[in-house]
């Protein structure tokens, strides 16, 4: 049995938080409808990606196990079909501006009339509440506005980041564990509740927990290149190599810091470790240090050591790694949607012994489940027609 069983949801977000999100949810076992519009999500049309079977490659990352209804919600038929569905249903996921389904008669207050139990989750980048909250945004503003930025990157300033920071781990991290949370206090209730998740908020809360008091422990700004994580420190840092690749070294504690010392010869560093002055100089000793050898040289340098001394290595490097694969982090599906294309797709993050999940490689085209859906909760096969007719499904 897995853990989310009989847990019904109703996903209506978009793009990359709440769908992914949605899916975690799937994986354990809820079952998830995703409502799009007649057009489709953005997700499954967004720009600069391809297209494989009507949507993008980005849409089979974050959306699959999940069943498609198209919906106006803008049309009263369509209002009246949400509020159907949502009345049968443990959870809402909503991505829109605050007070964007108030308007539309489809918010929490709304839909709870006839549904107590529901647990409603609105992911938004500011939040319900504040001076921002109508902000538009997208990560790097949120990751900007939470004070990320202005301790990462390099002298020259900040730097972008590979992957989405705050549109993961604090929209769609935050958002599973407060459904979760709500879902729990549910059992001890009876009553559902109403999630405000702010990506801002988990930022400035999780992302930068040890960095508060690293800030009012040492009672300065903190600086980029200058602190122990982001570049202030030789132990713990990013080198390059002989081959324009990199390795990167996080010796903190004495114990690393020393043996690595020791096996590439130079024992008057293991003394310099945490001397604030004398870093700038210790990093530049240890740079040129890393030019002499290429990556492949320094990983069979390191490979008898348990130093935290690891190669950076691509995306391809990664899918092809042994520990990834046996972990199944990765999932490799070949010929996605008949395209002849070998996706490779997110895996579980996490293992459960007894009710593990299952990543179920379904993927709905647009409106697939139109018929099913709405058959379930009393529409005749003409009713449904007539709302195809006037488009809104």
């Amino acid at each position: 049995m897995k853990p989310l069983a009989g847990v019904k949801v109703l996903d209506l977000s978009r793009y990359l938080p709440g769908p992914l999100g949605a899916q975690m949810l799937a994986d354990f076992g809820a079952q998830v409808i995703k409502i799009e519009p007649p057009s489709g999500e953005r997700g499954r049309i967004i720009p600069g990606v391809p297209l494989y079977q009507g949507s993008r490659a980005n849409f089979f990352n974050v959306n699959r196990n999940k069943k498609s209804l198209t919906l106006d919600l803008k049309a009263p038929e369509g209002k009246e079909i949400l509020k159907k569905l949502a009345a049968g249903v443990d959870v809402v996921m909503e991505q829109f501006r605050p007070g964007a389904m108030d308007k539309l008669g489809l918010g929490y207050e709304s839909l709870r009339r006839e549904n107590k139990g529901l647990v409603y989750c609105a992911i938004t980048g500011y939040g319900g509440t504040g001076p921002l909250k109508m902000a538009a945004g997208h990560d790097n503003n949120y990751l900007s506005v939470s004070g990320v930025y202005s301790i990462s990157g390099n002298h020259d300033g900040p730097s972008l980041m590979g992957t989405q920071i705050a549109d993961i781990a604090g929209g769609t991290l935050h958002a599973v564990i407060a459904i979760l949370m709500a879902l729990r206090a549910r059992e001890i209730t009876g009553e559902g509740q109403y999630c405000d998740v702010s990506m801002v908020d988990a930022m400035v809360s999780t992302m930068l927990a040890y960095a508060w008091s690293d800030y009012w422990g040492q009672e300065r700004p903190l600086e980029r290149m200058n602190e122990t994580l982001n570049g202030g420190r030789a132990y713990y840092y990013i080198y390059e190599t002989a081959d324009q690749k990199f390795m990167s070294l996080g010796a903190i504690e004495p114990k690393f810091w020393a043996v690595f010392c020791e096996r590439v010869g130079h024992l008057e560093w293991i003394s310099r470790q945490n001397d604030v002055k004398a870093q700038n100089k210790l990093i530049e000793e240890v740079e040129q240090l890393f030019r002499t050898r290429t990556q492949a040289e320094w990983v069979e340098t390191a490979a008898d050591l348990d130093i935290c001394l690891t190669p950076i290595v691509s995306l391809d490097e990664v899918a092809q790694n042994p520990h990834i694969r046996e972990r199944k982090s990765v999932l490799r599906v070949e010929n996605i949607a008949g395209s002849g294309k070998t996706a490779l797709l997110p895996g579980l993050p996490f293992q459960l012994s007894e009710t593990p999940g299952e990543a179920v490689l379904r993927f709905s085209r647009l409106g697939e489940d139109n018929h099913e859906i709405l058959r379930g909760i009393g529409l005749s096969d003409a009713e449904i027609e007539e709302l195809a007719t006037k488009e809104v499904i």
